[in-house]
């Protein structure tokens, strides 16, 4: 079994606290082991969309930069541009929006690099010879660096589900032609549930949404971002759950192969089970927590440390008042609790059947 390594979220003095606990996971999880002299190493995170706050905050993300030199590597920290409109579709915007969320060199001792480069065409690709695609295009930064230590904030996805590391350097990774490829989905309408609002219009990077009396998605234009269904007030906006969920979530985990195939053994990754809001950071808001905060855990297998992130979330008692609308008791799905249409699971017994780690794990409290 993989061995995921797990920090409570509980301190009573300065030894337990979440920067200390950082570097113990790091330690633990041997990361160092992975890192060669000179070694340009990636801190891959998500800087966060303007307006949310439900990021990792930039201090956890310093003691991993400090880490990396430690071991004589050379960190940067990095993510890359988006497929839909907001403040982080080109990397000035982005690094904008970085900087203002804590994100610069001041905070973390490392340069910030968007990876996929300044209008989001820097790109190269590896190849996987998957059931989807036979090649995955990878920002050329992130190809380039030696290894990688993966920092996700594991919430709600309103199309995968949950996202932890392996929705991080699926999507995270990939330029906009990738995360394209990945979202090839049809997105609908339900006509009787619309209350012609608009909203979802205002946020389509495509123009593909007219509302007259209800909205109406043009199929040739619409490039499935998804950004719609997190704005719509009555979730009248949907993906076809037996049709197109699980062909998404397939092809997404082949992206996440893909750069934990050209890593190989030079990645870590630790998830952050802190303000486990129903919706990703792509959103420009930061909804009521799901469940209570609970950890931090550290693997260098991505499935493990996915499910057992999941496992954890699903352990605890549902929040009354916040986005789940059922499913609250413990050893429930919280996220079908947001999202009866998901199959978050997909990712983890596809990652596994692809060879990207294991779902049995042994968890290692520290």
């Amino acid at each position: 079994m993989s061995k995921v390594y797990f920090a409570d979220i509980r301190a009573r003095n300065k030894e337990n606290s979440k920067i200390e606990k950082i570097k113990k996971l790091f330690d633990k999880a041997e990361f160092g082991d992975m890192i060669e002299n000179g070694d340009f190493t990636a801190v891959k995170l998500h800087f966060g969309e303007y307006g949310n706050d439900g990021y990792i905050n930039p201090v956890f993300a310093r003691q991993v930069v400090d880490k990396i030199k430690e071991h004589n590597g050379k960190p940067f920290v990095t993510d890359t541009n988006t497929l839909y409109s907001g403040m982080r579709h080109n990397s000035i915007d982005h690094l904008t929006v970085a900087n203002l969320h804590g994100f610069n060199y001041s905070v973390l001792d490392a340069p910030v690099i968007i990876a996929d480069g300044l209008k989001r065409k820097n790109y190269s690709e590896i190849t996987i010879n998957g059931k989807h695609f036979q090649k995955v295009k990878i920002a050329s930064d992130i190809i380039n660096s030696d290894g990688m230590i993966v920092m996700s904030h594991f919430k709600g996805h309103g199309m995968a589900g949950f996202g932890g590391s392996i929705k991080n350097i699926a999507m995270g990774c990939a330029p906009a032609p990738g995360k394209k490829e990945q979202h090839d989905a049809e997105i609908k309408s339900d006509n009787e549930t619309c209350i012609a609002c608009g909203r979802c219009a205002e946020v389509c990077p495509t123009s593909a949404i007219n509302v007259d009396d209800y909205a109406v998605i043009d199929p040739e234009k619409c490039i499935g971002c998804g950004e719609c269904m997190t704005v719509c007030p009555v979730d009248a906006i949907y993906m076809d759950g037996e049709t197109e969920v699980a062909p998404f979530m397939e092809r997404m985990t082949e992206y996440a192969y893909g750069v934990a195939k050209d890593k190989e053994d030079k990645i870590g990754y630790i998830n952050f089970l802190m303000n486990i809001t129903p919706e990703c950071d792509c959103v420009p808001w930061s909804d009521a927590p799901i469940v209570r905060d609970i950890g931090i855990l550290a693997s260098k297998d991505p499935v493990a440390l996915d499910k057992a992130s999941y496992d954890l979330v699903n352990e605890q008692q549902g929040i009354k008042h916040s986005d789940l609308k059922d499913n609250y008791e413990s050893g429930k799905d919280k996220f079908k609790g947001v999202s009866k249409n998901t199959k978050s699971t997909i990712q983890l017994t596809y990652g596994e059947k692809m060879g990207m780690g294991e779902m049995d794990y042994e968890l290692i409290k520290i």
